[in-house]
């Protein structure tokens, strides 16, 4: 996605002269920028097509920040997820265990908090709202020049800078550290009441609801209340209630 976004950025206005008429550049003037800039940078620049509308807007530079905006995003839920799916080690999800980057909470020995998920929300945070300017700065180019540019182009280097680094740190320090509480998802998965989704073709949905009620309201497995109620024996529950099949 970023990748795709990044081909007008390549697109120059040089050789344009002030609104895109080119009048007062020399014979070939755009030419030979585009080779020069392209032997310096490394990066293949092309002479843009149309160059009243390369001067006048920022099109370009917006469409990028989007891209930006959007892994912000995303890596807003990532980040969200795993801190809600390491939460614990008792009280909440703890299917997953994070890496215990620093000493734990001043009041709560052991405590592992999510400070890397915590540090990438934040930057996602100023991305998003460094795109917010980039945008306004889209539309305020006003007839044939953009006066924003600048503002523009220090947003977007600073978000490039901010969400690299941060999704860098992220992967280090966090992701490549994380291991699944098995015994935890265990445990869920068994008390899960989804399970009884896999009953329905067998013994209908009446009774499929009815078990799933009984074994809400008395806390007790799935495949206990099933088997509590004559719905079906035990083995025949394993047998059809297998979650590896759910997936």
């Amino acid at each position: 996605r970023i990748k795709s976004s990044m081909q007008f950025l390549y697109h120059l206005a040089q050789g344009g002269t002030a609104v895109g008429t080119g009048i007062n550049a020399p014979d070939g003037f755009k030419d030979i920028f585009i080779e020069e800039i392209s032997r310096i940078t490394g990066f293949k620049f092309i002479s843009a097509q149309n160059k009243f509308e390369s001067i006048a807007a920022s099109d370009a530079i917006v469409e990028f920040s989007g891209a930006l905006n959007t892994v912000a995003s995303s890596m807003m839920k990532i980040a969200n997820d795993i801190r809600m799916l390491s939460s614990g080690p008792r009280c909440g999800i703890g299917e997953i265990k994070i890496p215990a980057n620093e000493p734990g909470s001043s009041i709560m020995p052991g405590k592992v908090n999510p400070t890397q998920c915590e540090a990438l929300t934040m930057v996602c945070v100023q991305v998003i709202g460094m795109h917010h300017s980039i945008t306004i700065g889209g539309f305020s180019g006003h007839m044939e020049l953009n006066v924003f540019r600048p503002m523009m182009i220090f947003n977007t280097l600073n978000a490039i800078n901010l969400l690299s680094g941060a999704i860098n740190s992220f992967n280090k320090r966090c992701v490549s550290g994380i291991v699944a509480n098995v015994d935890r998802i265990k445990y869920f998965l068994n008390k899960s009441l989804m399970l009884v989704t896999a009953l329905v073709p067998y013994i209908g949905y009446d009774k499929a609801a009815k078990a799933a009620k009984k074994a809400d309201e008395e806390n007790i497995l799935l495949k206990d209340a099933v088997i509590d109620l004559g719905f079906m024996d035990g083995d025949k529950f394993d047998e059809i209630v297998d979650p590896n099949k759910m997936i």
